[in-house]
């Protein structure tokens, strides 16, 4: 007889080998998934027929779907299973992948991807949700959310060189037909490998919570993403008005919510806003950027785009030797995230130049460090997403720690390449490194002084009373 722990339920036991292995999958296959479109844009571009601002669509189509999905998904797999909604998010992903390779003109592949990112919410959430289920603390939970965060590096590194090497040898469509391969493969072996876990009590689906929150985040998404082909459109004020007026709904409806999709109370628990706060500034200024660098080297010094690709596998490579390395500090989830942002701003202010002339072995330098404090990020980033919220509720934490960090790197990818665009690609992005950095450092800085003050240890938050109607 299984004996569960408060607020899970007694599924499935879970053997932790194949349960890391396919937890660990999730970020890993989301993330190639996510970075396939890098090295292959300008052909894509060309086969599609892209407008304008389709080649920004083409980039942030999946954004917009993990934004608006993965808080919703996370609190599904809490509800219905988390075994149930990592082998949906995987079907999904499989079916996607073909309708993007399939793809016949821009809007059919940006639907695709917009319903990939749905997908890859589904898989993440779930996945994260399993760690935390099967590691429920000690060495063992430091070690698993090591090798999760690890994955994240692993799979930005792989996603453009696999995409990049599949297009000069078939075609750009052929890293998507390996995408549809993969997820179907991790499903069949998931089935019978992965086990069941969901919290004690089903939660009633918090439907105007989630409509509120997904349409408000899309809005978001495409204020953005139009934003770069010009900020003072009509669209791009429509978008920002109709995100604000709908997230505005959202915060007013989930604070008189009795079992809300979000607790806002958890915003008053100081890990909860590190997790939240840290994920989006590292998507902001740590993922926002080093995705479009490689585009303002390609335009600045005529960098290939597999050399690119090879440029990001050489930081993310070194973020994912790092995640795996990173439970042997003696670190909380708070100061390795401070840490991580500290080492990213030193490398990037080590690549000032990068766009002009600045010595290639000293760009390589800073990506190291940059990479390094990447992985530190990566590690504590998940382990805090588990730590910072009720232990049934994982499934939420992954979903509001993932969803601050794809935000953040869509809002970053736009800032870049609006200061590249208006100072050029030398000024602009010198300008983008200083920036990132100062914000990096600050953020570290300002992590590290409430750790000394407060800890940011593994300290839960305690599971929130039911709250009545007002």
């Amino acid at each position: 007889m299984t004996i569960a722990a408060p607020g899970r339920a007694p599924d499935t036991a879970p053997a932790p080998g194949p349960t890391l292995a396919l937890a660990c999958a999730a970020p890993l296959l989301a993330l190639v998934n996510y970075t396939v479109p890098a090295a292959t844009l300008p052909q894509m571009v060309r086969d599609l027929g892209s407008g304008p601002t389709g080649p920004a669509w083409l980039l942030n189509g999946i954004s917009l779907g993990l934004a608006a999905a993965l808080l919703v998904t996370g609190d599904a797999a809490d509800a219905y299973g988390r075994r149930r909604v990592y082998l949906a998010g995987l079907w999904t992903l499989a079916a996607t992948a073909v309708a993007a390779a399939l793809a016949t003109g821009t809007g059919m592949f940006v639907a695709a991807r917009v319903a990939q990112g749905a997908a890859s919410a589904a898989v993440l959430t779930a996945g994260l949700g399993v760690l935390g289920h099967a590691f429920p603390g000690g060495p063992g939970r430091l070690r698993a959310t090591g090798r999760y965060g690890a994955m994240i590096g692993l799979g930005i590194a792989v996603g453009p060189l696999l995409s990049g090497v599949l297009a000069t040898a078939v075609s750009w469509r052929a890293a998507h037909w390996v995408v549809a391969a993969a997820s179907a493969a991790l499903a069949l072996t998931a089935a019978g490998r992965l086990p069941e876990s969901r919290a004690a009590t089903r939660r009633p689906p918090d439907v105007p919570g989630a409509l509120l929150l997904a349409s408000g985040l899309a809005a978001l998404v495409t204020a953005v993403t139009e934003g770069r082909a010009g900020w003072d459109r009509p669209v791009v004020a429509v978008a920002f008005a109709a995100a604000a007026l709908l997230l505005g709904f959202f915060v007013a409806v989930e604070r008189r919510r009795r079992l809300p999709l979000l607790d806002l109370g958890l915003f008053r628990h100081p890990l909860f806003v590190v997790s939240t706060g840290g994920a989006l500034v590292v998507g902001t200024v740590v993922v926002g950027l080093m995705s479009f660098l490689p585009a303002a080297l390609q335009l600045s010094r005529g960098l290939t785009p597999l050399g690119g690709a090879v440029l990001l596998a050489g930081w993310s490579g070194v973020s994912f030797l790092t995640a795996l390395q990173a439970r042997r500090l003696p670190l909380t989830g708070g100061g390795g995230l401070a840490l991580g942002l500290l080492l990213s701003a030193a490398g990037t202010l080590a690549m000032l130049g990068a766009a002009a002339h600045a010595p290639w072995a000293r760009v390589a330098a800073g990506l190291v460090v940059a990479g390094t404090g990447s992985g530190l990020i990566n590690a504590a980033l998940t382990r805090l997403a588990i730590e910072s919220v009720p232990a049934h509720r994982a499934g939420m934490g992954s979903g509001a720690g993932n969803t601050a960090r794809y935000v953040g790197s869509t809002l970053g990818v736009a800032l870049v390449a609006a200061v590249v665009g208006a100072a050029g690609p030398r000024t602009g992005t010198d300008i983008a490194l200083l920036a990132c950095a100062l914000v990096a450092a600050a953020a570290g800085a300002g992590i590290a002084a409430a750790a000394r003050l407060t800890g940011l240890g593994g300290t839960r938050p305690p599971a929130p009373a039911a709250r009545g109607s007002r």
